[in-house]
């Protein structure tokens, strides 16, 4: 059986663990998730894999990307990405990764963005089952209302990235 390398990366929001395979990402999720052992156990079947802690050239990468985001010295993410889920899920997370930095979309208008205004809910899950958070940028996804909704990361881990990419915006106005 083949491996997936993983590494442990604290960011100022919370712990993520990161999976690379065959030089992109597969993996960049909160280590302590609600829903941590379903997204390992999609992704080991997905790619016919074991979990291995081993450092790579794609985490190390993605590890300094993020870091670079985290200081606000980077708004686009260039890591390779795998995305391990159905078609319905890989077509969402494709969706998201066209929400600008600094911007938000409710779950409503994804479903727009998706052709089918009926399917809000399995947006909403396809969304929840992201396992590259930040890369994926399911954070930039609100309730209709525009109140902070769901996030495996935790409302304050999404609180706190909406205002980090906010504050971006505002500074390069003035």
């Amino acid at each position: 059986m083949d491996a997936l390398d993983i590494q442990y990366h604290q960011t100022p929001v919370g712990e993520l663990v990161l999976g690379s395979f065959g030089n992109r990402l597969c993996l960049c999720d909160w280590k302590f998730r609600k829903n941590r052992a379903p997204i390992d156990k999609r992704i080991k079947n997905c790619l016919h894999v074991e979990f291995v802690e081993e450092n790579s050239e794609t985490l190390t990468l993605a590890t300094h990307q993020l870091d670079e985001y985290f200081e606000r010295k980077r708004e686009k993410f260039t890591v390779p990405l795998l995305f391990c889920g159905t078609d319905f899920q890989k077509w969402v997370w494709n969706e998201l990764l066209k929400i600008p930095y600094g911007k938000t979309l409710s779950y409503l208008e994804l479903s727009k963005n998706v052709n089918n205004t009926k399917a809000v809910r399995a947006v909403a899950s396809a969304n929840g089952a992201n396992a590259l958070s930040l890369f994926v940028p399911c954070h930039r996804v609100v309730g209709s209302d525009n109140k902070l909704v769901g996030y495996a990361g935790g409302l304050q881990a999404k609180k706190k990235l909406l205002e980090l990419e906010k504050n971006e915006l505002q500074q390069e106005l003035f």
